[in-house]
């Protein structure tokens, strides 16, 4: 597919340099209960998931008893560090300006870790009412629940939907919704990272920078240059 018509946009390592700040975090938060983990263990399983998927894997294979409020702890925590340290991934703004085709936003996170976020780094009026969470699904990514769902609320059908994203899971689940996908390599996560290759995870292109977005498809943006 060369001409989509609808560009989905993962947000956490896409649009915003959350996922380093969100890693470290959860790294800091665990060790409190005992549970040993670093940023190479989150990477390799917690990336593109929803934090109850994240939550369920921890109590599973560690078998800690992490109390009810730990959730709601470590979300409050999360939104003052990114009041101070998120940032949105230089670029963006400059190629959702210059889209020829509709665009929207699809993302694990829950709605209003979304609304902070985007308000933090100034994206809100420009994904107002485009913006698809995981609340609105029964399956998280893998499962193709999510993009399937935003590409319906945009009458668009599967296969003319292109997806950026920057995990395996969401690699994953765009490709089993029938749709393009490439993968953004640039969000500070990646830095140092040597993640083994997903075989069912094959995006039809990686890109490191917004500055490269165009560079395949011209015909897509408003300025050809």
């Amino acid at each position: 597919m060369t001409r989509p018509e609808l560009v989905i946009f993962d947000c956490d390592g896409v649009l915003i340099d959350s996922e380093v700040i969100s890693a470290r975090m959860l790294v800091a938060e665990l060790a409190g209960y005992g549970v040993k983990i670093d940023l190479d263990y989150v990477a390799r399983h917690f990336l593109g998931r929803s934090y109850p998927v994240v939550l369920a894997q921890i109590r599973g294979e560690f078998g800690v008893g992490l109390p009810d409020g730990f959730e709601a702890d470590y979300r409050a925590r999360l939104i003052r560090a990114f009041a101070s340290d998120l940032r949105i991934i230089p670029g963006v703004r400059e190629v959702i300006a210059r889209l020829r085709v509709p665009y929207c936003l699809a993302t694990s996170s829950s709605p209003e870790r979304l609304a902070e976020s985007l308000r933090i780094v100034g994206l809100t009026d420009t994904f107002a009412g485009l913006t698809t969470t995981s609340v609105e699904v029964k399956r998280g990514k893998p499962a193709p629940d999510l993009f399937l769902k935003a590409a319906e609320k945009h009458g668009v059908a599967p296969e003319k939907c292109l997806v950026i994203e920057d995990s395996y899971p969401g690699i994953r689940a765009a490709l089993a919704a029938g749709m393009e996908v490439w993968r953004f390599t640039g969000g500070s996560h990646m830095t140092g990272l040597n993640l083994p290759s997903d075989p069912v995870a094959m995006p039809h292109r990686e890109f490191a920078s917004f500055a490269e977005f165009f560079h395949p498809v011209p015909h897509l943006s408003l300025d050809p240059t």
